[in-house]
């Protein structure tokens, strides 16, 4: 009777049991059930915000919710990620975010709200955006070579513009001096519009910049392009030579992706990545993508947060050796 009894006890157990976890994986089963709200860490406009706009748009399809962009910027991106890690971990709070904010702040802070991988769980990565390096048309030279044998004859001297104190178009050129071995005068702007007519008119001799931002330019006589950053040419831009060709290893592209906030469900967690690495291999999606100089980089979360730890080692050792402080 007591055999009988205590397996009625567990019996019983289980069965209540049963329902509390169907009722703790059903959120998983049937996420989303509202709409998602996807943080673009910078304002409206910008390369990351075209980005997470047009995936929203596709997720929004494929997950029959809506998913829509809330812009909050400031701070070089931290404003819009700590709103991200104060959110609940249910993935109705995601963000599209480049990784000047998840890879760079670390390093360029003292003092930031959040540790990348303590804080957010990687989802997927979505692009890269090709950078360009070019000249003012009065400088005399029209390779690397010849760009890195002028700032040696004269270290300096040289300027370039950037869109401001550790944004991209400043440390590809911090990167690009420290692997040529150069010393060059930063001359950081407010943005990349300013830092951009600053190059076309003269008043500074070089600057690093996406594809897409400085190719109207070149193809229009104001500038001159002297390499791209990926590691190979690009299939577009076949005349204009790679930077690794001269200065071996160089390689410098800004990424987007999408992080959900720590101790999210993995469930959950893979169902975006799934959807968000189908749009990245929609061939419509590839096409539009590649012909505004944008490359698909569609990574799985393991990779991905491979790739945040692998950055954060790499702009950790350029920022140190720069002496470079966040505004």
């Amino acid at each position: 009777m007591r055999i009988h009894l205590a397996k009625l006890a567990v019996a019983l157990a289980l069965a209540g049991a049963l329902p509390g976890a169907a009722g703790a994986q059903a959120p998983v089963q049937t996420w989303p059930q509202r709409a998602i709200k996807m943080i673009v860490p910078f304002p409206a406009g910008g390369g990351t915000d075209f980005i997470a706009r047009l995936a929203a748009k596709h997720l929004s399809e494929r997950l029959g919710q809506q998913v829509f962009v809330e812009n909050r910027a400031g701070a070089n991106g931290a404003i819009g990620l700590q709103a991200l890690m104060q959110s609940d971990p249910d993935c109705y709070t995601i963000s599209a975010c480049s990784n000047t904010p998840l890879v760079v702040n670390p390093s360029l802070y003292e003092k930031l709200p959040y540790a990348p991988l303590r804080d957010f769980v990687p989802v997927a990565t979505m692009v890269r955006f090709p950078g360009m390096l070019a000249v003012h048309p009065s400088v005399p030279a029209r390779s690397v070579s010849d760009l890195i044998a002028l700032a040696k004859a004269k270290p300096g001297a040289l300027a370039y513009a950037s869109a401001g104190v550790g944004n991209f178009s400043h440390l590809a050129m911090e990167l690009f001096s420290q692997a040529a071995g150069v010393k060059l005068l930063h001359v950081p702007y407010k943005g990349t519009g300013p830092a951009s007519l600053a190059l076309i008119g003269g008043e500074v001799q070089m600057g690093f910049n996406n594809v897409q931002t400085l190719l109207q330019s070149v193809q229009a006589g104001q500038l001159v392009a002297l390499a791209v950053a990926e590691p190979k040419r690009m299939p577009a831009l076949p005349d204009v030579p790679a930077v690794a060709e001269t200065v071996k290893g160089f390689e410098m592209a800004p990424w987007v992706g999408i992080v959900a906030p720590a101790r999210t469900p993995k469930e959950i967690v893979e169902r975006l990545s799934r959807e968000t690495l189908a749009i990245m291999h929609d061939p419509q999606v590839v096409k539009q993508l590649t012909e505004q100089q944008v490359t698909p980089f569609a990574l799985t979360p393991d990779r991905f947060g491979e790739l945040i730890g692998k950055d954060l080692e790499k702009w950790a050792g350029v920022i140190k050796t720069a002496g470079i402080k966040g505004e």
